[in-house]
């Protein structure tokens, strides 16, 4: 609980009826009782081979549908060498609210650019049935730059200035993967939550690193 920093309203919790194998994919999916929605937050923080510096990332996942839901693949870095977030640095390889359908975000978060200030370098898109099937999100980063993918297609990029200062690129330290599925909050709430709203889930296929 506790809104992790955007006011969300789930609790996370660790119970396989939020987060489960069936049928070949991964389920992270959203338990309503009551008033009180409970749901699932994956991450490799911590485990030292997965957390990295460079490489691809790439995710076959399945979007929920509906009002409120605040699905995200993310990255993190392992120690905040840099400072607190957002100084850090931050890379959301997908996010997505249901009140705006199928549309695809990729943002980065540096002490030079985020959401905060306005100043976050980010870019957004249609992916007529991201909530229909399964597509394939991934990031190449290396150290000139993080470039975006949507099932092999470029989707974004963020070029390293070169300048060497944190404060616009923080992207030079081990990051760890987070999934998670949140429902309301700053973003994913802009329109309310859908009180109708029944055990939306969304489904990962694989996660693969390369390097």
């Amino acid at each position: 609980g506790g809104g992790w920093g955007n006011n969300e309203v789930q609790i996370y919790e660790q119970k396989d009826r939020t987060c489960y194998v069936s049928d070949g994919a991964l389920k992270i999916q959203v338990i309503k009782e009551g008033n009180i929605y409970y749901s699932a937050r994956l991450n490799t923080s911590e485990k030292i081979s997965a957390n990295w510096t460079y490489g691809i990332y790439e995710v076959t996942a399945k979007l929920p549908q509906g009002q409120g839901p605040w699905p995200a693949i993310w990255m993190m870095p392992q120690t905040s060498y840099y400072g607190n977030w957002p100084r850090s640095g931050e890379i959301d390889i997908m996010e997505h609210v249901g009140h705006e359908n199928n549309i695809i975000h990729t943002s980065i978060h540096t002490n030079a650019y985020n959401h905060r200030k306005g100043t976050q370098k980010t870019h957004f898109q249609t992916v007529e049935t991201a909530t229909d099937s399964f597509h394939t999100y991934a990031v190449e980063w290396t150290e000139k730059g993080i470039f975006w993918y949507v099932d092999d297609q470029p989707f974004y990029c963020f070029a390293n200035d070169q300048e060497g200062k944190s404060m616009t690129w923080p992207f030079d330290k081990k990051f760890f993967i987070i999934l998670n599925l949140a429902i309301g909050g700053d973003w994913g709430g802009q329109q309310g939550v859908d009180a109708k709203l029944k055990n939306p889930s969304m489904e990962v296929d694989y996660v693969r690193v390369y390097q």
